[in-house]
């Protein structure tokens, strides 16, 4: 049962608990009947005493429930997002009532934060998406569920309302998201298809790296093959299909086996044995790449809200496309 205000947007929805809801918790038992809320959200809005029961207000998302118990539950209007809305082009690969899809160019930092307030992926989307945004968290805001690097080129996808929020962070968290990415690496990896596996934490050594540690990290798998040599055995074209998500995962596990990513300025060596074995020309090109060379090039998932399989690719970027002509 849902009462809209035609002016602010805002919704009331009554929920009746049933025999077979006894004991539940009452923020389970929202957001399984009201789906197009996430459950952090129905926590939100319990929390800020947007539930009640009777002339009750309940502010415990633990509270179990009772059968025949009604919920009276008010959601209210989508606030405006914090960031501004910027027109900065996107490349869009596809776009419905439920999400976005982009291929986003190296250097756009995809989320404000200290440093960059403005200029983001996000500023792009408030204002591309407009009043098509229904509302994250109530904010209306873009549903940022996974970043690429400000210097990572590639597909990501971005949600437009919380029950599409809630449906990719799922298969984000099951891990049944496609993910491939091409990655220009020093060397050859030998087997030139495996996997690399090691738990990824903080640097011990420098706070503001990643590293494969012994302790503290969290469990990451990446698996690689090689597709193709170039500068004569220098450096690799690989593709790498993450199994987990971590922070900076196929950069730090490349990087400890040896094989750092071409232009990575954290995590790749100033002049790496490879370099030695390039031409003068092509070690000068090579050296002066002014990004890591890692792109995003396959995204696939379930639409969280058909439940069709989609599957976007996009092309290597003419910059990396540059520098394989080069050393190849």
């Amino acid at each position: 049962m849902m009462d809209r205000d035609e002016k602010s947007a805002a919704s009331r929805h009554l929920v009746v608990g049933e025999a077979k809801d006894a004991g539940a918790r009452l923020d389970i038992l929202l957001a399984a009947r009201l789906p197009a809320l996430s459950r952090s959200r129905i926590q939100a809005l319990i929390k800020a005493g947007h539930v009640s029961e009777g002339a009750r207000t309940i502010t415990e998302a633990s509270h179990r429930v009772k059968p025949g118990q009604s919920f009276a539950i008010f959601v209210p209007e989508s606030g405006p997002a914090a960031p501004q809305g910027e027109a900065i082009p996107l490349v869009i690969l596809h776009e419905d009532e439920h999400l976005i899809v982009i291929d986003k160019p190296a250097g756009l930092v995809v989320h404000p934060a200290p440093g960059n307030a403005t200029g983001t992926l996000v500023n792009a989307l408030i204002a591309h998406c407009g009043d098509s945004l229904a509302g994250i968290g109530g904010v209306r805001r873009p549903g940022i569920v996974h970043r690429l690097d400000k210097d990572t080129s590639g597909v990501m996808v971005v949600a437009k309302t919380d029950a599409a929020y809630a449906g990719l962070q799922a298969q984000f968290a099951t891990r049944t998201i496609e993910r491939a990415y091409a990655a220009l690496a020093w060397g050859v990896p030998q087997p030139r298809a495996g996997e690399i596996s090691g738990a990824i934490g903080r640097s011990p050594r420098n706070r503001k790296k990643m590293a494969v540690v012994t302790r503290g990290g969290k469990p990451a798998l990446t698996r690689y093959r090689v597709t193709r040599t170039v500068g004569g055995g220098a450096a690799s074209l690989l593709e790498c299909r993450l199994e987990t998500g971590r922070t900076h995962q196929i950069r730090v596990h490349l990087a400890s086996r040896g094989h750092a990513i071409l232009g990575d300025p954290l995590y790749g060596t100033a002049r790496p044995a490879a370099v030695k074995r390039l031409n003068p020309e092509t070690r000068e090109a090579v050296t002066a790449f002014p990004r890591q060379a890692l792109h995003a090039a396959t995204l696939g998932f379930v639409h969280p809200g058909s439940g069709r399989s989609m599957a976007f690719r996009s092309e290597i970027p003419s910059d990396i496309s540059m520098l394989l002509e080069i050393l190849g």
